[in-house]
């Protein structure tokens, strides 16, 4: 039987979706797209967390050029909108996302990982936007995403030039948020989705939901809106039952 484009297993409360597509460096089709979307469209009630991460020796080499359709403008824009309802799928859906980076981080892959909320990266991870250097510029979301982590300056640079960014650069930059020796991400990455799953899930949401928006936010409302989400989760059952269990020395129920 054909392995599947996109292997899904769940251990505990953490799901880990393996890119795989060996013989392509895991570049992005729109079957693997289709894939990834339809597990956060509908991901398993018992599901907490999740990990993200590639197969044999890359995370993704973006989008699978040996499958570009040629399109008119109005169906570029469309399959570029596309992609940012995926992306916005995975940042809002609801469920922390975890990247365990290895390889190729290049164009759709490196916009796949800045879609996710902790990212991992082992010395082989590199980090690359080569789509200017191809004649195209970025459809996934990366102006917006991969632009606020770097600022737009340094993301000109990086794609006026192709250079590549390093794990250790992409450390430094913040493309990454931790790195481990070579064979350690997925390992990381699934304890670290695991730490996380044991959080309060409505303060999980609510920060997943909040922080990125209220970094699009003046001061002013910024502020309001963290009063909000400070009355939601505080007063929630889960900060009541949180409260009891530091008091008694205890876990949590929720955990």
């Amino acid at each position: 039987m054909t392995e599947p484009i996109l292997k899904i297993e769940i251990s505990d409360s953490v799901a880990t979706l393996t890119m795989n597509r060996p013989d392509k460096r895991n570049a992005m089709c729109d079957e693997l797209l289709a894939a990834i979307d339809g597990f956060f469209l509908a991901p398993p009630a018992e599901v907490k967390a999740v990990v993200i991460t590639g197969t044999a020796g890359h995370f993704c080499s973006g989008l699978d050029l040996s499958e570009h359709v040629a399109r008119d403008a109005e169906g570029t824009m469309r399959h570029s909108r596309g992609w940012h309802q995926v992306m916005d799928r995975i940042q809002f859906g609801g469920l922390p996302v975890v990247s365990a980076m290895f390889g190729a981080v290049i164009g759709g892959g490196l916009e796949l990982a800045s879609a996710t909320h902790v990212r991992v990266a082992e010395p082989s991870a590199f980090f690359q936007l080569p789509e200017g250097r191809r004649g195209i510029f970025v459809g996934g979301g990366a102006s917006v995403r991969v632009g606020r982590i770097l600022g737009a300056d340094r993301m000109t640079e990086m794609m006026l030039t192709g250079r590549k960014y390093s794990a250790g650069e992409g450390l430094a930059l913040g493309l990454a948020h931790y790195t481990v020796e070579e064979g350690e991400a997925l390992a990381k990455a699934q304890d670290l989705a695991a730490r996380i799953a044991s959080n309060a899930p409505l303060s999980n949401y609510i920060m997943i939901q909040a922080l990125a928006r209220i970094a699009d936010m003046s001061k002013t409302d910024g502020l309001f809106t963290e009063s909000l989400c400070a009355a939601i989760t505080q007063t929630s059952p889960d900060a009541l039952e949180g409260l009891a269990a530091f008091l008694e020395k205890r876990n949590p129920t929720f955990r």
